[in-house]
C-alpha cells in the first residue's frame, strides 16, 4: 500500500508550534492553585508532543537514508526515455522508484514532481531530497539529493544511473515529499 505525497511541515516549525502550544497548557496551570498531580498531568501533553516530534524526525531521517541507498542500488543500470524501473530509467523513472520503495507515491514526470514537492531552500536541503532542474516554472529535469552537493540521476540517453556532482546551481530547486 502506498501513500500519497503530502506537503511536510519543517520539523522546525512543528517544534516550534508545539513549544508555544506547552505554553499555552502550562500558562493557566501558574495561575490556578491545581489539585494533586493536576499540574503534571497538564505538562503531559507537551512531554508527549516533543516525544511524537523525535519520533517523526527520526523516521524521516530512516526514510530519508533509505531513499539515497535505493537510488545508489539503481547505479550502472541504464538511461531509456520513459523507463520506470527496475532494469532501466529516465529521470522521473528513478525519482518515482526509489520513493515508492518507501511507500511514497510520486508523479510520473519531473515537472509534476516539481508541482507536488514542497519547496526547500538549497541551505536546508537534505539528502533524501528531490532535487529539480528548472527552466523558468518547468523542471526539465529530477535527481535525489545524497549530500554534499551531489545527486543520484539517470541523465540522458546514452549513460546510466550515477551520483554526480550538481553541475549547475543557478537552475537548481529542492524539493520534499514525505
Amino acid at each position: 500500500m502506498s501513500r500519497a505525497v503530502r506537503f511536510a511541515m519543517p520539523v522546525w516549525a512543528l517544534s516550534t508550534l508545539l513549544s508555544l502550544a506547552s505554553l499555552l497548557i502550562a500558562a493557566p496551570a501558574a495561575h490556578a492553585a491545581p489539585a494533586a498531580g493536576a499540574a503534571a498531568h497538564a505538562a503531559t501533553p507537551a512531554a508527549d508532543a516533543a516525544s511524537s516530534v523525535t519520533a517523526e524526525a527520526e523516521a524521516a531521517d530512516a526514510t530519508a537514508e533509505q531513499v539515497v541507498t535505493t537510488a545508489a542500488a539503481q547505479r550502472g543500470k541504464p538511461y531509456r526515455r520513459g523507463a520506470q524501473g527496475p532494469n532501466a530509467f529516465d529521470c522521473s523513472g528513478l525519482t518515482s522508484y526509489v520513493f515508492h520503495s518507501v511507500q511514497i507515491t510520486l508523479p510520473r514526470t519531473a515537472n509534476a514532481q516539481f508541482h507536488a514537492a514542497h519547496p526547500v531552500s538549497k541551505a536546508n536541503a537534505r539528502p533524501g531530497d528531490l532535487v529539480f532542474w528548472v527552466n523558468g516554472r518547468h523542471a526539465y529535469h529530477v535527481g535525489i539529493y545524497a549530500g554534499d552537493g551531489q545527486v543520484w540521476h539517470a541523465p540522458k540517453t546514452g549513460d546510466h544511473v550515477r551520483l554526480a556532482k550538481i553541475w549547475s546551481w543557478r537552475e537548481v530547486h529542492f524539493g520534499r515529499v514525505t
